[in-house]
C-alpha cells in the first residue's frame, strides 16, 4: 500500500494475512482482542525487556498471546523489535526491514527505519532480503496486538533465516549496540510443536518451557537442536533471550501455555503455544513462617500427591504413617494443582478446625476433581501436575486498609450471600496495589470493584506458609 505524507511516498507493507488469520475489519479485531486480554493478567511486576508469543491465527494462539501482551498493556516503549522465522524464503543471516512501515486494519505503524538501518550495519551477516518479509505471518500476526496494548512506539520487523547459536548471537549484540540509550521491548514470535497427540506434545513443549524459565538459552539451543523438543521460532526466541538479559533482564517467566486441542477440541494432532517474560524485578517474598520442617513441607505435598493420585485413579488413599506432631495441628489449608504454569485446581479449608494432614489430603482430592472452573484432573495429567500447599493462619477482621501488606496477607470478603478469597501469592504474582488486591477479591466474590467500601461488607486478613 502506497500512502503519502511530506510530499514523499511512503511504502507501507500490506499486512495479508488480515481477513483470514485474525479479523480484516477493525472493530472485529479490536472485540477478539480485547476479549482475549480481558481473559488475561499480567503475571509478573517490573522492567520488561523481551517477551515470548505464538502466531498462529488468533481463534488458536490468541488466548495464549494475551498473557504476553497483557503484561506490556499501557507501558511506553521507544521500539519494538519483532523476531519471527522464515517459513517460506530459504537465506542465511537475518533480514530487517526497510520498509516505511506496516498497516493493519487497525492503521499504521511507522517502522524506525533508522534503527533498522543502525542494526544491519552492526554485521555482514544481517542485510534487507524483501523476499523474507513478503508473506511471512510471524512477524505481522504481532502487530495488531501491539497496536492494542501499547501507546505510540515505533517497529522494527525481523525474520531469522538462519537459526544457529552465533547468528543469535550476533543478532542480539547487534541489537544492543544499535538501541543504546532507547528503552525497547523485544518480542520473539514462536509456536512449539506441531502435530503430536496432545500428550507428547506436552512433554515436547515442557522441554521449552523448563528452559525458558530457567533463562538457560543455551541449553534451548542444545534440546532444538537434538530434537528433543520443536519451536519453529526457536532462533527468535534464543536471540531475544540474549539480547533481553543483556539489555538488563534477569528473570525469565512463563506465563501461558495451551495447544490447539483447547480450541478445536482435537487433540490428536495438536501445536503448542507459549507466552512468556524476560524482566528485570525483585520477586515479592511470600506469606510467613509457620515453623514447618522441610521433612514436614515434604510430607504434606507427599500426602496431597498421593490423595490426588488415588482420587484420579479410584484407588484407596494408601495409609498415612510417621505424622508428626505439628502436622497434627488444626490449621487451615489450600491446595493448589498447577499445570505447565496454569492453574488447574484450588480448593482450600478456610478455618482449622481438624489436623492439618487430614485437611491437606481432602483439599488435594477436591482441587483434582471437584473445583468447578475445570474438568476433573484426567490420569494421563497425573505427572504434569504441580502441588502448591498453603498452610494458612487464623483470619483477622480488617478495620484498616493500611494494615494490608501485600505478599503477606491474603484476602477474604463477605458481604450478603457472597464471598470470595484469594492468597497472598496471587497479589504478589500479579504485582497488585492494596486497592487493586480488594477489588480482585470483590470480583472472585461476584461482587462489583468498590464493593469493600461497602458497610455491610467485612474484610479479612490471614497469612500462609506456601511452598
Amino acid at each position: 500500500m502506497a500512502q503519502h505524507c511530506e510530499g514523499k511516498e511512503r511504502e507501507y507493507r500490506e499486512s495479508i494475512h488480515a481477513g483470514s488469520w485474525y479479523p480484516g475489519k477493525p472493530k472485529e479485531l479490536k472485540e477478539m482482542i480485547n476479549a482475549f486480554l480481558k481473559n488475561a493478567r499480567a503475571r509478573v511486576h517490573g522492567e520488561i525487556y523481551g517477551l515470548i508469543s505464538p502466531h498462529a491465527g488468533y481463534v488458536y494462539s490468541g488466548p495464549v498471546a494475551a498473557f504476553a501482551y497483557k503484561s506490556v498493556e499501557g507501558q511506553e516503549f521507544d521500539d519494538v523489535i519483532v523476531i519471527g522465522p522464515s517459513h517460506r524464503h530459504g537465506f542465511i543471516g537475518a533480514s530487517v526491514d526497510t520498509m516505511t512501515g506496516r498497516t493493519t486494519p487497525l492503521g499504521n505503524v511507522d517502522f524506525d527505519v533508522e534503527l533498522a538501518r543502525k542494526i544491519i550495519k552492526q554485521n555482514k551477516n544481517i542485510s534487507f532480503e524483501p523476499y523474507a518479509h513478503i508473506q511471512e505471518h510471524s512477524v505481522e500476526i504481532q502487530i495488531p496486538f501491539l497496536q492494542m496494548v501499547l501507546q505510540e512506539f515505533k517497529l522494527v520487523e525481523i525474520v531469522m533465516g538462519s537459526h544457529d547459536y552465533t547468528t543469535c548471537e550476533i543478532l542480539s549484540d547487534a541489537i544492543v549496540k544499535a538501541t543504546n540509550g532507547k528503552r525497547i521491548l523485544v518480542v520473539a514470535s514462536s509456536d512449539l510443536s506441531h502435530y503430536h497427540p496432545q500428550k507428547e506434545a506436552e512433554k515436547l513443549d515442557n522441554l521449552v518451557i523448563e528452559a525458558v524459565a530457567d533463562y538457560d538459552p543455551e541449553i534451548l539451543f542444545r534440546r532444538l537442536s537434538q530434537d528433543s523438543c520443536e519451536a519453529c521460532g526457536g532462533a527468535p526466541i534464543i536471540t531475544t533471550m540474549l539480547a533481553a538479559k543483556k539489555l538488563g533482564a534477569t528473570n525469565a517467566k512463563p506465563v501461558g501455555y495451551a495447544t490447539s486441542g483447547s480450541t478445536s477440541g482435537d487433540y490428536a494432532a495438536v501445536v503448542g503455544y507459549l507466552a512468556a517474560v524476560f524482566y528485570k524485578g525483585k520477586e515479592v517474598e511470600v506469606g510467613v513462617n509457620l515453623g514447618f520442617t522441610d521433612a514436614e513441607k515434604a510430607k504434606l505435598k507427599d500426602i496431597a500427591r498421593k490423595s490426588v493420585e488415588a482420587a484420579v485413579m479410584r484407588k484407596e488413599m494408601p495409609e498415612m504413617k510417621n505424622i508428626t506432631k505439628k502436622l497434627k495441628e488444626p490449621y487451615g489449608v489450600f491446595v493448589t494443582l498447577n499445570k505447565h504454569g496454569n492453574l488447574r485446581g484450588c480448593i482450600g479449608r478456610i478455618i482449622g478446625d481438624q489436623p492439618l494432614y487430614i485437611s491437606c489430603e481432602q483439599m488435594a482430592k477436591a482441587a483434582a476433581l471437584e473445583d468447578p472452573r475445570f474438568p476433573p484432573v484426567a490420569e494421563n495429567e497425573l505427572s504434569d501436575l504441580e502441588i502448591e500447599i498453603s498452610v494458612l493462619t487464623p483470619l483477622e477482621r480488617v478495620t484498616d486498609f493500611k494494615k494490608i501488606a501485600i505478599g503477606r496477607d491474603g484476602l477474604l470478603i463477605r458481604k450478603g450471600y457472597n464471598s470470595g478469597l484469594l492468597l497472598p501469592q496471587v497479589a504478589a504474582e500479579y504485582g497488585w496495589s492494596v486497592e487493586e488486591f480488594l477489588e480482585e477479591t470483590c470480583h472472585k466474590a461476584g461482587l462489583s470493584s468498590n464493593a469493600y467500601k461497602s458497610k455491610d461488607a467485612e474484610i479479612y486478613r490471614f497469612s500462609a506458609e506456601v511452598f
